[in-house]
């Protein structure tokens, strides 16, 4: 039998996207939506001045549009829910940690408060990352790859 062992102690910093991109709390839905369709991620910090001041989701831009945005059924008063600002939609109680904050301790911080990203930011509140659950799935799916590959072998 294969023994994993997890070493409580890998900072998220080995696991974060260093790739982030923030917007404005002035900024559009319809730019939030265009940053999502260009960069296939679900997740923005609000940053004002370089500090992050909070975060929106995909699940907050589909929350906030009407849903004939985009469709043949769109009227002018659908795409109005473009015009929603971010600060009127962002989650303002920013959860956060810093890049050497362990994955473990990270992953229980967004089940406890049931968010599926964690912006990673320095000690003046900017960001410098970002980790999601696929992010901590991830890294568990790898670190459970080698018991995968001894239970085949006892079959």
């Amino acid at each position: 039998m294969c023994q994993v062992e997890i070493d409580s102690t890998t900072p998220v910093s080995a696991i974060m996207s260093k790739k982030i991109v923030t917007i404005a709390p002035d900024d559009s839905l319809q730019v939030v939506r265009r940053l999502f369709d260009e960069h296939s991620f679900h997740h923005l910090i609000v940053a004002e001045g370089g500090k992050a001041m909070g975060v929106i989701s995909h699940r907050d831009l589909l929350k906030n549009l009407s849903p004939f945005v985009g469709t043949l059924s769109e009227k002018s008063r659908d795409t109005w829910t473009l015009d929603k600002r971010v600060h009127q939609v962002m989650s303002r109680s920013i959860v956060w940690a810093d890049k050497d904050t362990p994955i473990t301790e990270a992953a229980l911080l967004m089940a406890a408060n049931r968010i599926s990203c964690l912006p990673i930011l320095d000690q003046k509140g900017r960001p410098v990352g970002i980790v999601t659950t696929v992010d901590v799935l991830r890294w568990i799916a790898e670190i459970l790859q080698p018991e995968l590959g001894c239970q085949s072998e006892a079959a």
